[in-house]
């Protein structure tokens, strides 16, 4: 067996965990910052709901998926009037499965960043007169960044070992949604122990350097 097809999972992989990753940066940051602030009503329970793919079974949080891009669903619906045919058994439903799972890790690490930050800072620029999301960007942002690095490694990661709720509403489509982990799965469903040994070594760099990157840059972010 030639090489390539053996990579092709790993770097769809690669181009989907990156592209959640970004997604969940930019979802991710503002809610971190959101669930930071101890004067937000309902803290516990949005903290809660946020964290709460981080707990469920993938089947689970697959299914929950299933029910908002698949036909009927509210997000297939808005897709549908935006001209978009389908979501499921899509690459951007790989995506999306990759994001859902990936951006309670970038929100909980970002979190502790925030709450880190020194309130003194803070108070300083209110008294000069800026707004809280002038002092969001330029104070507290650039005082956490150890911890929103942090996460977004976590969430790399995380995106990169999806698994069940990818397969439920993206599927294993070869070039489109067959990820590493599918295709380790499959392989060794089939027998090509070969094919899985070179996927899961791959992976298993790949989430090595990850892991030596955070423990570099994030080693005194807490959870």
């Amino acid at each position: 067996m030639s090489g390539a097809p053996e990579l092709a999972p790993l770097l769809l992989s690669l181009r989907v965990s990156l592209q959640a990753t970004v997604l969940a940066l930019l979802a991710g940051l503002p809610v971190a910052w959101l669930l930071a602030r101890r004067d937000l009503p309902g803290r516990d329970f949005w903290t809660v709901l946020v964290l709460l793919p981080m707990v469920l079974p993938p089947t689970v949080l697959g299914y929950y998926l299933l029910l908002a891009i698949g036909r009927g669903g509210p997000v297939a619906r808005l897709a549908g009037a935006l001209g978009v045919e389908r979501i499921v058994f899509t690459p951007a439903a790989a995506v999306l499965a990759a994001f859902v799972a990936s951006v309670p890790f970038l929100i909980r690490s970002a979190q502790a960043g925030f709450e880190q930050v020194d309130r003194a800072q803070v108070e300083v620029a209110r008294t000069l007169g800026r707004s809280e999301w002038a002092i969001a960007l330029t104070v507290s942002l650039p005082l956490a960044w150890r911890g929103i690095l942090a996460g977004v490694a976590l969430a790399f990661a995380r995106a990169m070992g999806e698994f069940g709720a990818t397969v439920m509403v993206a599927g294993s489509v070869a070039g489109r949604t067959r990820t590493g982990s599918i295709a380790i799965y499959e392989a060794v469903q089939a027998g090509r122990m070969s094919e899985a040994n070179v996927l899961a070594v791959l992976l298993t760099l790949v989430a090595a350097g990850v892991l030596l990157l955070l423990s570099r840059i994030g080693g005194r972010s807490r959870w």
